[in-house]
């Protein structure tokens, strides 16, 4: 649940900077090509924040 919230708030901070950029006349290429790396980062970060170490054995 933890991760879906996480991605939640995450896609809201790039469709922002996604407006920011679109209002400062960048190139939609370029606006594509950042929400792309955005969202792998996110998912990177997702993952490594909520995930849950497994017991030792």
């Amino acid at each position: 649940m933890s991760f879906g919230l996480y991605m939640i708030g995450y896609i809201v901070l790039v469709a922002g900077l996604a407006i920011a950029a679109h209002l400062l006349h960048v190139p939609p290429r370029w606006i594509g090509v950042g929400i792309i790396c955005m969202m792998g980062l996110g998912i990177l970060t997702g993952v490594t924040t909520t995930r849950h170490r497994d017991p030792p054995t």
